[in-house]
């Protein structure tokens, strides 16, 4: 899975290497977590990078909760799951991320690491977004970020990333991994139809990634600073 991950590229590298322009500034990111908004690119704005929350929430759902644990979504069944397939087939994104951390046991308790590009770049991870509006408030029975029954309340949009089987790198650190698009190809996954979208869910090569350790502070969302990506020694 794809739990924490850093998005501290300078903007206007993001902007070049996307094709795509903030729609407010970007604060540096080294601690990403589910909640959080975090920028992506949308199918229906590829010019824009705009902020959703992290954590999907079907357009269909009566409780924006369930997003906590929609955080990721798996690429062998986005076509069968009643949470993910309208997204699949109509609402897909780009996650953009420099790094994402995973943990592995150790004598002395989980050991995260840091999982990069070889080179330190920016990338995009597959994702799928959706916009939730409350039925309480369509319906005028109630309210919801402000809105009341003379309102229109604002729309809840959220996305989950796309995870598959891990290369050999990230399989040492964990049984899934998120789905990194090569460069060429981000574009096919907004515009593609699900069939040939679903060519592009496999593992990075694990000869262009590397992967180091990091402090246990991140482990605490709370912490999101330079120091939380630094490489320390390894547990021995």
């Amino acid at each position: 899975m794809c739990g924490r991950y850093s998005i501290f590229t300078p903007p206007e590298t993001l902007e070049d290497r996307f094709g795509a322009t903030p729609e407010r500034p970007l604060e540096p990111r080294y601690n990403a977590a589910p909640g959080q908004e975090l920028p992506v690119v949308t199918n229906d704005d590829p010019g824009t990078i705009r902020h959703l929350q992290w954590g999907l929430v079907p357009e269909w759902a009566d409780d924006p909760g369930i997003g906590n644990d929609m955080i990721n979504a798996r690429a062998e069944t986005l076509s069968e799951k009643p949470s993910f397939r309208a997204a699949y087939e109509r609402r897909r994104c780009l996650v953009l991320a420099d790094g994402f951390y995973e943990w592995t046991e150790t004598d002395a308790g989980k050991q995260p690491y840091r999982v990069t590009l070889t080179g330190g770049e920016p990338f995009a991870m597959a994702g799928l977004w959706e916009r939730w509006t409350p039925e309480t408030a369509q319906t005028g029975l109630g309210d919801f970020d402000g809105g009341t029954p003379e309102t229109d309340p604002e729309p809840l949009e959220t996305f989950a990333i796309v995870t598959t089987e891990p290369n050999d790198l990230v399989a040492d650190l964990h049984h899934r991994m998120s789905v990194i698009l090569p460069s060429g190809e981000e574009k096919r996954w907004l515009a593609a139809d699900p069939d040939d979208a679903a060519d592009l869910l496999v593992p990075h090569p694990a000869d262009e990634m590397r992967a180091y350790p990091v402090s246990r502070a991140v482990n605490d969302p709370a912490n999101d600073s330079p120091a939380v990506i630094e490489e320390v020694d390894a547990p021995g």
